[in-house]
Parts: C-alpha cells; sequence; structure tokens
C-alpha cells in the first residue's frame, strides 16, 4: 500500500483496502463462467485490524454458492507487515454476491443448460 491510500490516520482508507476485495471477489466469481458479473451486495465487512503504508496485503477468495445467476464469494484480506515480513495479519474479511448480466444489465444463468 502507498502513502496516497492513506488517511488522516496514517493508515491505509478501509475503502481503498474494500475497492481490492471487490476486484478479487469479481475474478474469483469470473473463474466459475465466463461471463459479465456484477456487484449485488458485500455483506459482513468485517475490519479486523489496519494497514499500514508498505504492507503487502493478499486477497483470498473462495466460491462459497453457486446459484442460477449469482455467486457468492468468501473474500479474506491478509497483510504481510512492512516493518517484520514475519508477521502475517488477516485485515478484513468479507462476503460478496455477484450476478451475471447480459449486454442490457439485465441477469442471465451463470450455465448455459437448456
Amino acid at each position: 500500500m502507498l502513502p496516497r491510500d492513506t488517511n488522516p490516520g496514517g493508515t491505509i482508507f478501509g475503502g481503498v483496502i474494500l475497492s481490492h476485495l471487490d476486484q478479487a471477489g469479481g475474478i474469483e466469481a469470473r473463474k466459475q463462467a465466463d461471463k459479465l458479473f456484477v456487484t449485488v451486495a458485500i455483506r459482513g465487512v468485517e475490519f479486523i485490524a489496519p494497514v499500514f503504508v508498505g504492507d503487502v496485503v493478499s486477497f483470498y477468495t473462495r466460491t462459497t454458492r453457486l446459484g442460477r445467476t449469482s455467486v457468492t464469494v468468501t473474500i479474506i484480506v491478509e497483510a504481510m507487515r512492512y516493518r517484520n515480513s514475519d508477521e502475517v495479519v488477516r485485515v478484513m474479511e468479507a462476503e460478496a454476491v455477484y450476478v451475471a448480466v447480459d449486454e442490457h444489465r439485465k441477469p442471465i444463468p451463470i450455465t448455459d443448460q437448456v
């Protein structure tokens, strides 16, 4: 994380981490089908620990539910501390829901089953 992402308290803005979390979840959803996915919900967002400038942040995703048009993804965020690379801390977790849509932004089935 870079200095431009810091808040007045000297830590990384939660919204910056949330933006990356959403992108990571969208990549996981796309693994389920070659479709355009949009975010419809981010639930249970928990900010567990601060992220500091210089920390290396990793996003771990797992599909936890596959619906007809939606994919639910659990995302865990960890930070490897800049000052102590042996220290890895869970900093955030959330669940996000993505829906497959067509060119008119209407929900479509994930699989092309007949």
